[in-house]
């Protein structure tokens, strides 16, 4: 895969926290930056799409009425939620 270089100025508590992160797990510092930053960028991805999604839903009128959405919250605390 080709890769890319980025440099970043974080503050140095972070930076020491990830030093200490990467040594307990026995990875190199570009690890643990590279794993969190693919978790960051896959989490922004999927919630574009669903914001793009709710969107269409509401262009599409496709609604819950803020009334039946309450009720069904708090169904959630029962023995036997409303689905």
């Amino acid at each position: 895969m080709r890769t890319k270089v980025l440099t970043v100025e974080v503050p140095a508590p972070l930076a020491d926290q990830i030093g200490r992160l990467a040594v307990r797990q026995d990875r190199s510092q570009d690890a643990v930056v590279r794993e969190a930053l693919t978790a960051w960028a896959d989490r922004e991805e999927r919630l574009r799409t669903l914001t793009l999604e709710g969107m269409a839903d509401v262009d599409a009128d496709r609604l819950v009425e803020q009334a039946a959405m309450e009720a069904w919250a708090e169904g959630l605390d029962s023995d036997s939620p409303r689905r």
